[in-house]
């Protein structure tokens, strides 16, 4: 597995006594086609070529009111949104299965029917695809598994470009982030659209990118060439392109790793690191989130949360399990779209002090919407964990709704009102 427009010719002024109308956006005709629309202009306030001005003014007089002041046409209204609201679909679920919605789990890319069997049997709102394996990528493999939900699933995979990628023995290679930034922005927005494209051709729907880390790492290194650039303002302007060209395809793209991974002292698959105190990286880390997550629409992306200890934002447990990671980003960076933890299931730095139910509860209690593990294991235990602390008040109904909601949305299934 890789770690993976020319303004119209010169025209014979209007009579004096009428106003001109006002300044239009100005677009590129001939002299000709603009010569007819002024002609039908004047004709219409009554100046006829070669008629005396009181033959023009007794025919003023003589139209009706109406055809003096036509009304303008109107625009025609805007389509109903035909999705149901989100709030109805959550309503109608179980609270079982609203917790389902909250899980991204990992299924065997080798096994359609294993994994068409975990969501039948779970509900889970996600699913995962890891390692080289493809079976699940082609034929329409995929199409088994949606099939076998309640409501459409989630398919997510890791594909950055560079040593994280999915669908390369399939479709090709995609250049590392720091490879993209040597070519235009218009040009990476086209290499993501035409992946997305590829992606949601073999039924994934969600891609785990861009990497908007800001980092001047060796290239091999945790983020290393993963990384746009050291510069915030080039990362955010090519994970905009990036994302964009992801979501011009259809495909739902997630922003990582918040709050900033591209300056840690390690790998956060091998255990605990750390990275600058909170206030160092709002200088730089945290910039591309708040320029790209000020425009975005935040129904059509989503963020994912690092397992980093952060100076003056963590104490005990990393980022991903902390409430305050959440409220900074909810209150401070002002997002209120679908916000998802980094793997629990096979990175040490969580992996290391928590089972796989106990880091999901912690990490949905703290203010994930949706906890992600890559590995193939039972989904009763975890959503048993869910379903006591449900039912005892340690994740409260509300939020856990609100939650579902916004996994709901950014799987465009309903509209939040």
């Amino acid at each position: 597995m890789r770690i993976e427009s020319f303004p119209p010719g010169d025209l014979a002024p209007e009579a004096p006594e009428r106003p001109r109308p006002p300044r239009r956006r100005r677009r590129a005709v001939s002299v000709l086609s603009a010569g007819l629309v002024v002609g039908a202009l004047l004709a219409g306030i009554g100046v006829i070529t070669g008629a005396a001005p009181d033959v023009a003014l007794s025919a003023r007089a003589e139209q009706t009111p109406q055809q003096q002041a036509a009304p303008a046409p109107q625009a025609a209204p805007e389509p109903a949104d035909p999705r149901p609201t989100c709030v109805a679909m959550v309503q109608a679920l179980s609270p079982r299965d609203r917790l389902a919605q909250r899980l991204m789990v990992g299924v065997e890319a080798a096994d359609p029917a294993g994994a068409a069997k975990i969501v039948r049997d779970s509900h889970v709102g996600g699913i995962f695809l890891g390692g080289n394996a493809n079976a699940l990528l082609q034929n329409k493999a995929l199409d088994a598994v949606q099939e076998a939900g309640n409501l459409p699933v989630a398919v997510a995979v890791d594909d950055e470009g560079g040593r994280v990628q999915r669908i390369d023995d399939l479709d090709g290679e995609l250049p590392s982030a720091r490879a993209m930034a040597r070519k235009t922005p218009e040009q990476v927005r086209a290499l993501a659209e035409e992946r997305g494209r590829q992606l949601a051709a073999r039924g994934v729907t969600w891609d785990l990118a861009p990497d908007v880390d800001v980092s001047d790492q060796s290239a091999n290194s945790v983020i290393g060439d993963r990384s746009f650039s050291n510069d915030p303002a080039v990362v955010t302007r090519y994970a905009g392109a990036f994302e964009e060209g992801l979501r011009q395809a259809g495909v739902y793209g997630v922003l990582k790793h918040f709050p900033g991974h591209g300056h840690s002292s390690g790998d956060s698959h091998q255990g605990r690191v750390s990275v600058p105190p909170l206030d160092q990286l709002r200088q730089a880390d945290l910039k591309p989130y708040t320029d790209l997550l000020a425009k975005l629409d935040h129904d059509r992306v989503g963020v994912m949360v690092g397992h980093l200890d952060v100076p003056g934002l963590t104490d005990d447990l990393p980022s991903s399990l902390t409430p305050a990671t959440y409220t900074l980003l909810r209150d401070e960076y002002r997002f209120d779209g679908m916000v998802m933890t980094d793997d629990l299931g096979a990175m040490k730095a969580v992996s290391n002090r928590f089972t796989l139910p106990q880091a999901s509860l912690t990490a949905l209690a703290a203010g994930a919407d949706v906890a992600l593990s890559s590995n193939v294991e039972p989904v009763a235990p975890i959503l048993d964990t869910l379903q006591q602390a449900l039912d005892s008040g340690k994740i409260a109904a509300a939020d856990n709704d609100r939650a579902v909601e916004r996994i709901l949305a950014a799987k465009n299934l309903c509209r939040r009102t």
